[in-house]
């Protein structure tokens, strides 16, 4: 008879770095989906360039390449990552790329009313951009921003491959252990949905947030 009390605290002990992962993963997403996605908006050529770089370079290539770039190659030119900075490194600009096209499709969504009435009232680029136009482009970034997020949780389990001790690399070592691949990998499963159910609740209850105090954003 296995006793699972112990196999399955090593699990949760796992999804503390999914967790962890998740966190740090979508910070630096988020970060760069805004920096890259208004990039692309810039009136400079260079900056638009860079930016379309990024997102095609990060959008057409696999994240396992990436993962394995970060953590393999990047010590070959002196930068050396440990398995957890190389995780969130490849998922937040993996993500960040997709992210970047949501931010920048928000912004051109925005009615061409709007940037008029900006001009009208003078208002210099950054006060039109801070305070009339992102404030209503990030309400629609939210929905697909969530999904991204769901995303990114849920691509966490490739850091396994590079030995991170994530939920997925924990469920590996159980079955191992003790040769049952339901009771593991069952558990993962349900985790990584409360996860996602935790992530999709918390982005609704920001949205009616947002979207109640929209009306009073002050210029």
């Amino acid at each position: 008879m296995i006793d699972w009390s112990g196999y399955l605290g090593l699990i949760l002990k796992g999804a503390l770095v999914t967790v962890e992962l998740t966190l740090m993963g979508c910070a630096l997403a988020l970060v760069m989906a805004f920096i890259a996605g208004l990039g692309r908006l810039s009136r400079h050529f260079a900056l638009r360039a860079l930016a379309t770089a990024y997102i095609e370079f990060f959008r057409g290539t696999s994240i396992f390449v990436q993962l394995f770039w970060a953590y393999f190659v990047l010590p070959l030119f002196g930068f050396t990552l440990t398995p957890l900075q190389a995780g969130v490194l490849a998922l937040g600009l993996n993500v960040g790329a997709y992210g970047a096209e949501v931010v920048r499709g928000a912004v051109l969504s925005i009615g061409k009313a709007q940037y008029e009435a900006c001009v009208a009232l003078n208002l210099t680029r950054y006060q039109r951009m801070r305070h009339i136009i992102l404030p209503q482009a990030f309400l629609i970034m939210l929905p697909t921003f969530c999904n991204n997020a769901i995303e990114l949780l849920k691509a966490t389990a490739v850091v396994s491959l590079i030995s991170l001790s994530d939920m997925t690399f924990e469920a590996q070592v159980v079955r191992a252990q003790t040769g049952s691949t339901l009771v593991p990998f069952g558990t993962i499963l349900i985790l990584y949905f409360l996860m996602a159910l935790a992530i999709s609740r918390f982005v609704r209850t920001l949205e009616k947030r947002l979207a109640r105090g929209l009306d009073g954003v002050r210029v």
